[in-house]
């Protein structure tokens, strides 16, 4: 049957490719990882750490494929909902998204404001790269957001991630979290950079002076890497 597979990261340079149509001989999703680990064994442990979406949602080993799949293939990323919620290629405007966030209710907005640094152990950076998955990134990220303002009781959050060429100083992700109660926007803004950054297709690619690499995300939690 034929398939849509898509690459990310790491796997995109590898294969040479954002996506192929694939005449794949399998019926499952752990089928079609047996497949590409035979073809590329030289990527090694990274086969036990890929996550899979079909049709944008991730999937276990088990799940059959139909014909015209979108399959995609994740390494670890480096990552009602409110409207505040976006993928963009322009410069964030961290003061303008926390004003539109503030309402009179409030008694605390908690912002992390992710930067680019010049340097990564030692290495001097020129810039970086963020690519995405966009359609199912931004899902994930109003979800998560939709899935704080439930967990921590907040009134508003807002989540903003920069795609493209990145300088340094410049920066990449902003979320803000608005609530009647300090304790709760510290909480939920932690939690909201942490979950993003192990499970939201986003990846970063780091360009340095004497090379460039895709940076190692964190591991995708255990539920939904299909090997497990």
């Amino acid at each position: 049957m034929q398939l849509r597979v898509l690459f990310f990261g790491v796997l995109r340079d590898h294969f040479g490719a954002e996506e192929l149509l694939e005449q794949f001989p399998g019926r499952t999703v752990g089928d079609l990882l047996r497949y590409y680990r035979v073809l590329s064994p030289e990527l090694g442990p990274l086969w036990e750490k890929l996550a899979v979406a079909v049709n944008q949602q991730y999937a276990q080993a088990s799940q059959v494929l139909e014909a015209q799949d979108e399959v995609a293939l994740l390494p670890p990323v480096s990552g009602g909902a409110p409207s505040r919620v976006a993928l963009v290629r322009e410069a964030i405007d961290a003061k303008a998204i926390t004003d539109a966030l503030k309402d009179g209710a409030d008694g605390a907005v908690t912002v992390f404001d992710g930067i680019v640094r010049n340097n990564t152990r030692g290495r001097q950076t020129l810039y970086l790269d963020y690519s995405a998955y966009e359609a199912m990134a931004l899902t994930q990220i109003e979800q998560l957001a939709a899935e704080a303002i439930a967990k921590f009781g907040v009134r508003d959050v807002a989540i903003v991630h920069r795609l493209g060429r990145l300088e340094v100083g410049e920066t990449s992700i902003l979320i803000a979290v608005a609530s009647a109660h300090r304790g709760a926007t510290f909480e939920a803004c932690r939690w909201l950079i942490d979950t993003v950054k192990k499970q939201v297709p986003i990846w970063k690619k780091e360009y340095f002076v004497d090379g460039a690499v895709w940076v190692d995300g964190e591991p995708f939690p255990a539920e939904i890497v299909p090997g497990n």
